[in-house]
This record gives C-alpha cells, sequence and structure tokens, in this order.
C-alpha cells in the first residue's frame, strides 16, 4: 500500500507503509537475502567416539559431551536437527567432583503424590548408579524438549571400561 509520492531532485520516490523506505530499495533488500541452511539427512554423518571419564571433573565431561552429541562442533551444526555424533563414556564409576560436592550434592525426585519427595545424595547414587549421575549431568546440558529426549539416546554410559559398541569402531577422544 503506497503512503507517500514525492518528487526529489527530479527523481520520483515511493514510500511503502510502515517502512519509510523507497520501495526499490527494499525490493533490493529481497532479492540479497540469504537462505536458510538445513542439511539433508545423506549431508549427516553419525560418529562414534570413546571418552575415558577417569579423573574428569563432572560438569566439564558433560558439557563436552552434550556439545558432541547435539553437533555443534560441526559446521552443519543447525538448533532443530540431530546432527550430531554418539558418544560412548567408560569408568563413570571414577569420574571426579571438587570441593565438598561430594557430601553435599544431592539429587531430587517426585512420585508425583503429596510427600512423595525423594532425595539422594551424590555419594550414595556414586555407590549403587554411578552411570546415572554422568546421564543426569548431560541431560541437564541438553535441551528440554523431544530433540533433547532424542540426543539423550546418543550417550552410553558405562561404570567399567567395557563397552558392547566395538563394532561400530568408535574413535578415543581426549578431554
Amino acid at each position: 500500500m503506497l503512503l507517500d509520492v514525492s518528487s526529489i531532485g527530479g527523481v520520483v520516490v515511493v514510500l511503502e507503509q510502515g517502512f519509510g523506505v523507497p520501495a526499490k530499495a527494499t525490493d533490493k533488500r529481497r532479492r540479497n537475502k540469504l537462505k536458510t541452511f538445513s542439511p539433508k539427512p545423506s549431508d549427516i554423518d553419525h560418529k562414534w567416539y570413546v571418552i575415558d571419564a577417569e579423573n574428569l571433573p563432572l560438569g566439564r565431561l558433560a558439557s563436552k559431551v552434550a556439545q558432541i552429541v547435539r553437533g555443534k562442533h560441526k559446521t552443519i551444526w543447525v538448533p532443530h536437527m540431530d546432527v550430531g555424533d554418539f558418544v560412548v563414556i567408560i569408568n563413570a564409576d571414577k569420574i571426579r567432583v571438587s570441593g565438598r560436592k561430594a557430601e553435599l550434592k544431592k539429587y531430587y525426585s517426585h512420585s508425583g503424590y503429596p510427600g512423595g519427595l525423594h532425595i539422594t545424595r551424590y555419594a550414595e547414587l556414586m555407590e549403587k548408579m554411578p552411570t546415572y549421575v554422568v546421564r543426569e549431568a548431560v541431560r541437564g546440558m541438553l535441551p528440554h524438549n523431544r530433540l533433547g529426549r532424542k540426543l539423550l539416546r546418543k550417550v552410553k554410559v558405562y561404570a567399567s571400561s567395557e563397552h558392547p559398541h566395538t563394532a561400530q569402531q568408535p574413535e578415543k577422544m581426549e578431554l
């Protein structure tokens, strides 16, 4: 919709509603816009990596694993697609935390019923389920939606140095 037609020095300038810029300049901007890149399934290559978690800080390990699983280390990364790689974490029972977190850190879960809050200390979980501690740390650093749940399935955590994914020929990654 045209708002104003004026003549400036022999050049006719047509202003569009809401823009306040000449129509010809607006057309030029529309032509030069970049297209959003979206990788095709054939462009995506999912690799496998093995990370030894022995003596690594829990948070640093979890943040690096979350980046790899999301695919942020790749040039074709887009926020709405799964372009990341699979990660196998071994020796999860030998992970370390700094300060007094081993004594003070707590994990909360709720049954959904009134009074159904369950609190478990970090030290107890490391004795019973060390893989849960690492998995939850990674889960907290992934998107909290359908994509995040899909990405979490690409993280395989094992308490010992043995894993059943040798057929995938994972590459060893140092952190």
